[in-house]
C-alpha cells in the first residue's frame, strides 16, 4: 500500500494550499483517511479525518478554515487550508485506516507559512 502526498509549499499568512493523497495498492475496504502534521519540536497531532461513511473532524486549531474532502473512487483525500497562520507550518502526512484497523502512512509533505 502507498500514500502519496502533494501540494504542500511556502504560502503568506492568510492564503490558501490544497494537499492530495492518493491510496494505490492493495488493501481492504477504506474505513477512514485523514491527515496529521508534526511542528519543529513538537508532537504528531491530528488535523481532520473523513469517514467512509461522510462524517468529518477536524482540530480545533483548524476548524472553519481547513475543509476535508474525499473522492472514493480516486482513493485520494483532499485538505483544502485557507487562511494560513505560521502556527500551521509543519510536516503534513495522510494516513489511511482500513476495515481491519490497520494503518498505513504516507511520505509528509511540508507546508511553511512566512511572509
Amino acid at each position: 500500500v502507498q500514500l502519496q502526498a502533494s501540494g504542500g509549499g511556502l504560502v503568506q499568512p492568510g492564503g490558501s494550499l490544497r494537499l492530495s493523497c492518493a491510496a494505490s495498492g492493495n488493501f481492504f475496504s477504506i474505513t477512514a483517511m485523514g491527515w496529521y502534521r508534526q511542528a519543529p519540536g513538537k508532537q504528531r497531532e491530528s488535523v481532520a479525518h473523513k469517514l467512509s461513511g461522510g462524517d468529518a473532524n477536524y482540530a480545533d486549531s483548524v476548524k472553519g478554515r481547513f475543509t476535508i474532502s474525499r473522492d472514493n473512487a480516486k482513493n485520494t483525500v483532499y485538505l483544502q487550508m485557507n487562511s494560513l497562520k505560521a502556527e500551521d507550518t509543519a510536516v503534513y502526512h495522510c494516513n489511511l485506516t482500513d476495515a481491519w484497523s490497520r494503518v498505513y502512512w504516507g511520505q509528509g509533505t511540508l507546508v511553511t507559512v512566512s511572509s
